[in-house]
């Protein structure tokens, strides 16, 4: 059993180490929603959670951590993405623990462009008719715990991008390992890999031109333009927690994160989170990346973010049902931050 445990904590790092960090392929990647974090929560630490997460928003950052729950999670997100687009994601995900070790995990994310007006060459102020894209991925995953200090999961996702006439369609998986030791179980390390999957590439009537035949016969043919196909935004994330307790109702839990990115540079980052009495909980985090520092090609997310949490137990009985209340925000080089909210019930 622990060769096995070692071997799942190694892999990750090795292929990991092979596609990690290289900014020369920046821009050749696509389906960057998938780096887009709908969670609440975990945003306020600039989604650094990797060795710490747990429930619904494990699917999105380490799945391994999907079964350190109760018995049942449901969450909703919703985010203001960089303020002044009017571009908003939603997510949904509930996370339903299988037996004493095991866990299912079912999340939807979504993101709304509003309605965008449709131009041509002959009419490029409108034809006042609109469309909206529709970007969405689900994913189904499932965790299980060794001897409550080794979680591993795994996730496989499938990723849409559409319009009225062209779309695109692939799968991801993800894969994920935490580990938890300490007299309160105050140390926690996690690894995770994340969308590595099929390449994509755009295709439907929307890339279909008319024009005349080759032959010179004087008549038109209809024609199909082959897209090019691009990877997904594969990552390598490396994080450790440690949670200090002050008293029976204090704890502050320090944290640090490394981001391997295939596609662009790579990003570190640390945090803190303030906890009272279980109920109030306030976060910040620092996220440096590697990358350029010019306006247009620096990278989205860099510098600080904050957030805060309420949760409250539902009844005085069963205090492990509990109804929590997210805020992230996270700054952006670029428009106004991001701004997520979420909603969370632990049964």
């Amino acid at each position: 059993m622990k060769k096995l445990i070692y071997t799942i904590l190694l892999l990750p790092a090795i292929v990991g180490t092979a596609l990690a960090g290289n900014p020369d392929r920046q821009g050749e990647a696509g389906a960057y929603e998938l780096l887009m974090n709908p969670w609440a929560k975990s945003a306020g630490l600039h989604t650094m959670t990797t060795a710490n997460v747990s429930g619904v928003e494990a699917n999105w950052i380490n799945v391994a951590g999907m079964s350190r729950i109760n018995k049942t999670e449901v969450a909703v997100g919703n985010a203001d993405y960089l303020r002044g687009t009017d571009i908003r994601m939603n997510a949904f995900g509930i996370s339903q623990r299988v037996g004493k070790k095991g866990a299912f995990g079912l999340s939807i994310m979504a993101l709304d462009f509003g309605d965008i007006a449709v131009t041509t060459t002959d009419q490029p102020e409108g034809t006042g008719a609109t469309y909206s894209p529709s970007f969405f991925n689900i994913g189904f995953g499932y965790a299980h715990t060794f001897e409550n200090k080794v979680s591993v999961g795994v996730l496989v996702r499938g990723v849409s991008e559409t319009i009225a006439d062209v779309g695109a369609f692939g799968f991801a998986i993800d894969a994920g390992v935490q580990y938890v030791s300490g007299d309160q179980d105050n140390f926690k390390f996690g690894i995770s890999l994340r969308n590595i999957g099929s390449r994509m590439s755009f295709g439907g009537e929307g890339l279909s031109v008319n024009g005349p035949s080759s032959n010179g016969g004087g008549y038109n043919l209809t024609f199909n333009q082959r897209s090019a196909g691009f990877e997904l935004p594969s990552t390598l994330n490396i994080g450790l927690s440690y949670d200090f307790y002050l008293g029976e109702k204090n704890r502050i839990t320090a944290l640090g994160n490394f981001t391997a990115n295939s596609f662009s540079e790579d990003a570190i980052g640390g945090g803190l989170e303030y906890g009272f009495n279980n109920i109030v909980m306030l976060r910040a985090g620092y996220l440096y990346d590697f990358g350029s520092k010019d306006v247009v090609s620096a990278p989205l997310y860099a510098g600080p973010s904050a957030g805060a949490t309420f949760e409250l137990p539902l009844s005085k009985e069963n205090k492990k049902t509990r109804l929590g209340i997210d805020y992230g925000w996270r700054q952006t080089n670029i428009f106004n931050g991001t701004h997520n909210i979420g909603v969370r019930l632990n049964m």
